[in-house]
């Protein structure tokens, strides 16, 4: 099997710290194939919208199609995107955040032959809409590079927040701003940030501002994550809406392999899971009033949560089973255009 994988993302500083590629490189390797970047504003002088994402390739795509079994494309959320539907392979459409309530255009993505989403809400909200082509895929990582270190709660609590922002709004969207204040209340509170080369300078102006260098601590390179967990009691990923984020951020996933609890916004998806095994606790809003309180119930609870983290981390994220899932899908998907 050979797979091209599509991404509308623009190419990551860091892209052995970024989730997409992190996934794309085990399945290509997995699976066989490439991986393209098909956002022109990488290089493009003036700014082109999404509508003509792609387009600018499409020569190129179908000269590499006669060696191609599909055509794998990953985006944060369901964008009609032009170029897919003069493909001549299969194509999957990969929507890697939580599927919002707003209905997108579902003629297309009917037509696509395949939507994989990560979470069952996303699935239902998708099936719910009429579209029956829609595969439920489990996301994964390298649960072996991770090792468990407990650390006993003392004088500190101290928190690994990932999926930093890329672009100055995300600072309120993705809480950085709530968290930051949440700290200022609460001087027990150390926060280490995963940043990746976007407005770093920022960051650490907003810091200064609030007189935060004792507690915050601002990443902005490639490092050992399980190295930088270590030292963590628990990691954080907060979101006001579920379409900014991935649905299982594996700042989160990487957190429970190191058998440390983790703290989830509701409206990314991977609360649900959170709620059910009990690994963590759901911040229900992103205020620091909310943040505080989960915070409380989880130094209350930690004992029991952090057993709950290691096991689940170990078994529920492991390579073998995405690997697994995404092999039912292309074979369903390559099954359903060979019947047509």
């Amino acid at each position: 099997m050979k797979v091209l994988y599509h991404i509308a993302t623009l190419r990551p500083k860091y892209p052995k710290a970024e989730a997409i590629t992190q996934e794309v490189t085990a399945l290509s390797n997995r699976f066989g194939g490439e991986m393209v970047y098909t956002n022109p504003n990488e290089v493009s002088p003036i700014y082109i919208p999404r509508l003509l994402f792609g387009l600018h390739l499409l020569r190129d795509l179908r000269q590499k199609e006669a060696a191609l079994d599909l055509h794998h494309f990953y985006n944060p959320d369901p964008f009609p995107y032009p170029y897919l539907r003069l493909l001549r392979r299969p194509v999957i459409y990969a929507i890697t955040c939580g599927v919002q309530e707003r209905e997108p255009n579902l003629k297309y993505f009917a037509a696509l032959d395949g939507i994989s989403v990560y979470d069952e809400r996303s699935e239902k909200r998708l099936r719910d809409w009429g579209l029956e082509n829609v595969y439920l895929t489990r996301p994964g990582i390298e649960t072996e590079r991770f090792t468990c270190t407990p650390q006993p709660l003392g004088s500190e609590i101290r928190i690994m927040a990932g999926s930093a922002p890329w672009n100055i709004e995300q600072f309120k969207s993705k809480g950085v701003e709530a968290l930051l204040e949440a700290a200022r209340q609460y001087p027990r509170l150390k926060l280490t940030f995963l940043w990746r080369g976007v407005l770093v300078e920022e960051m650490k102006k907003r810091v200064q501002r609030l007189g935060l260098e004792e507690q915050v601590r601002v990443i902005n390179r490639q490092v050992d994550v399980n190295a930088v967990l270590s030292q963590q009691h628990a990691s954080i990923t907060l979101a006001e809406e579920a379409g900014i984020v991935k649905a299982h951020p594996h700042s989160l996933l990487d957190s429970l392999a190191a058998g440390k609890p983790v703290l989830v916004s509701q409206a990314i998806p991977m609360a649900d899971y959170v709620a059910q095994t009990g690994c963590g606790q759901v911040v229900p809003e992103v205020t620091p009033e909310a943040i505080m309180e989960a915070l409380a119930a989880l130094e209350e609870n930690y004992t029991r949560q952090q057993r709950i983290a290691q096991e689940a981390g170990q078994r529920d994220y492991a390579m073998d089973a995405m690997f697994a899932s995404f092999q039912a899908m292309y074979t369903a998907v390559l099954n359903a255009r060979s019947n047509r």
